[in-house]
Order: C-alpha cells, then sequence, then structure tokens
C-alpha cells in the first residue's frame, strides 16, 4: 500500500529531518511509527500525504507515485494531521459536506457515513453547531469522522489517539481495524508504547532522523532499542520539551 525509498528531507539552513529513509506498509496492516520529538515522524507523515515537498527519494500509495501522480495518490490516502486546521466558521455538517464535495463522495453514500460516524463518536447531535465552539476533543472527532468517511486505502495519523477520551480511542481502533480488513492500511505515529504493543502489526523507530530499527511489532517488544526511545519520550514529557 505505501513504499517509501531512500526519502530524505533537508530544509532550509541545512537542517536534514529524515535521511535516506525506506519502508514498506503492506495492505490491511496497521504500522506504527516512532520516535522522540524531532525524530523527523511528522515530516515524513507530512510527505507521504502530499502536504510536504521532497526532493530525495519516491513515496508511492498504492501504485500511486506522489510525485508523479500527487493527485491521485491523495485521492486514496486521508491524512489526520496531530492538531487539525478546521474551518471554525462552518458548522460540522458544512464541514463535513465540503469534505464529501471535495473527494466526490456521493449524497446517499455520504449521509449514511456521516450518519454511522457520527453516531458512533456521539457527534451526531453537534453538528449543527459551528466548528468553533467546538471543544478540543470534538474537533478531533469530526476531523476523524471527516477521514474515516472518504473510505481511504492508506489512512495517515499523526498521535491520532492525543485528546481523545477512552470511548472514542477505543472506537478508533474498531475502524482502524476494520479499514484493514477491507484491505486498507494505517500508517501513524505514536509516543505510547501500549498502543503500539497492542494496535501495530509492525513497528518502525526513527531517531535523529535515521531509521534505527523496524520489525514486527512481537519480536521488537522488550528490544533495548525500542525501550530506550520510550524512555527518552517519557524524559522528554516530563522535561516539557515539545517538537
Amino acid at each position: 500500500m505505501l513504499t517509501i525509498s531512500h526519502y530524505s528531507k533537508l530544509y532550509p539552513g541545512g537542517k536534514l529531518a529524515v535521511d535516506d529513509l525506506s519502508l514498506t506498509v503492506e495492505d490491511g496492516e496497521i504500522f506504527g511509527f516512532i520516535g522522540h520529538n524531532g525524530a523527523g515522524k511528522t515530516t515524513t507523515l507530512r510527505a507521504v500525504a502530499g502536504v510536504l515537498d521532497f526532493d530525495q527519494g519516491s513515496i508511492i500509495i498504492d501504485g500511486h507515485d506522489m510525485k508523479r501522480e500527487p493527485v491521485a495518490a491523495k485521492r486514496v490516502t486521508a491524512f489526520l494531521p496531530d492538531n487539525p486546521d478546521l474551518y471554525e466558521f462552518l458548522t460540522g455538517i458544512q464541514y463535513l459536506n465540503f469534505i464529501g464535495d471535495l473527494y466526490e463522495i456521493p449524497g446517499d453514500v455520504r449521509t449514511e457515513r456521516i450518519g454511522r460516524y457520527g453516531d458512533a463518536f456521539e457527534m451526531t447531535g453537534n453538528l449543527g453547531s459551528s466548528i468553533g465552539s467546538y471543544s478540543h476533543g470534538m474537533r478531533q472527532k469530526l476531523a476523524i469522522i471527516s477521514a474515516l468517511m472518504r473510505d481511504p486505502k492508506l489512512l495517515v495519523l499523526d498521535e491520532p489517539f492525543v485528546g481523545l477520551d477512552p470511548a472514542a480511542a477505543h472506537l478508533l481502533k474498531i475502524f482502524l481495524a476494520e479499514l484493514c480488513a477491507k484491505g486498507g492500511a494505517v500508517f501513524f505515529s505514536t509516543h505510547v508504547l501500549e498502543v503500539a504493543e497492542k494496535l501495530c502489526h509492525r513497528i518502525a523507530i526513527l531517531k535523529n532522523g535515521r531509521l534505527v530499527r523496524q520489525g514486527i511489532t512481537a519480536e521488537l517488544v522488550g528490544d533495548s532499542s525500542l525501550e530506550d526511545v520510550f524512555l527518552e519520550l517519557d524524559q522528554e514529557r516530563d522535561g516539557g520539551v515539545h517538537g
């Protein structure tokens, strides 16, 4: 579903954010992307989603090269950033219909999906209200609904469980599993070891822009490099470091 080959990202000023990254995400797979703040996770996810340009390497999604066929690659991909920018002047239902129009989702299909995911996340009663009045958790749920309603082949998520209540987080896990059961795939970053262990088929560990380990989750649990990364993440959160 996703093939990243020798991807590198150099920012102005000479900072190498990601250095020669190669990995694959198979159909039906939930793939976890792990690393400390500033490791290059978000940079990679944004490149995969097609919102960040890159010069070196290739990113291919469901057979579509992001450089040569960006529209086709984006059409089968849904991206949920860690802090989604939503149009606050719209109501929830207006925003979802805007997404539906953008991705040419038929009216009957759109109505069914909005109803299903809106009810599941207990958002249906709030869709008539302006997004500007939403809490952070409600905005997160609306963004998730807008991604799921597109029925993407590849779902790209940056720290998707941050800000979700336990019930919503549980629901999201169920919907991710459903997407994969239909042959789709999920590529997401997390800093929670328990989430990586329980949810991901495989994981990759990024450190200072370089891939240090990747493999089947069960085989990497207890690996010193994995434990070191999560120890660093705990220290960063305790010290208030962000990135």
